[in-house]
């Protein structure tokens, strides 16, 4: 299933326009089967929206936690059947099922989410489990957090 991303800017004059208008094509397959979409991500907060042309950061390659005092924004499809890794970022996460069901599981028990559920999540060790048989889709953004100085976060992937 596609995703369409829409990414506005300025002119040089400071008239408003919308820069970049397509799917997005930068995609990674996880382990589990998970396709992950990178839409964005910033490298500073606050973030820099200065006029003129930008760089994509969304043709970057996706690696999971935010840039250090940054952010990243993941869209996620799970297939049914998909199994995660338990893991943790040191970061804030808003986390938005947009259609299916999605199941986090964490240390010792799970919850689950549907569409529509919001989530904010502080840096816990989890894993994003889809025991439905219909995909599910969730919308990811990571803020760049204090460490907790707990267990082992992940730092790339």
């Amino acid at each position: 299933m596609s995703l369409r991303r829409l990414i506005t800017a300025h002119t040089d004059d400071g008239e408003a326009y919308v820069a970049i208008d397509a799917e997005i094509t930068n995609l990674k397959t996880g382990a589990s089967g998970s396709i992950v979409r990178h839409v964005w991500n910033t490298r500073e907060t606050p973030a820099g929206i200065r006029i003129g042309a930008f760089d994509d950061p969304g043709a970057e390659p996706h690696i999971t936690p935010p840039p250090s005092n940054g952010s990243r924004f993941a869209v996620i499809d799970f297939p049914p059947g998909n199994t995660g890794v338990m893991h943790r970022t040191e970061s804030l996460d808003y986390v938005i099922v947009l259609y299916g069901e999605i199941d986090m599981d964490i240390d010792e028990s799970t919850v689950h989410m549907k569409a529509g559920d919001v989530m904010v999540q502080r840096g816990t060790n989890h894993a994003w489990c889809n025991r439905g048989d219909a995909i599910a889709r969730v919308a990811f953004v990571l803020i760049d957090a204090q460490p907790l100085g707990i267990g082992n976060p992940r730092t790339t992937h």
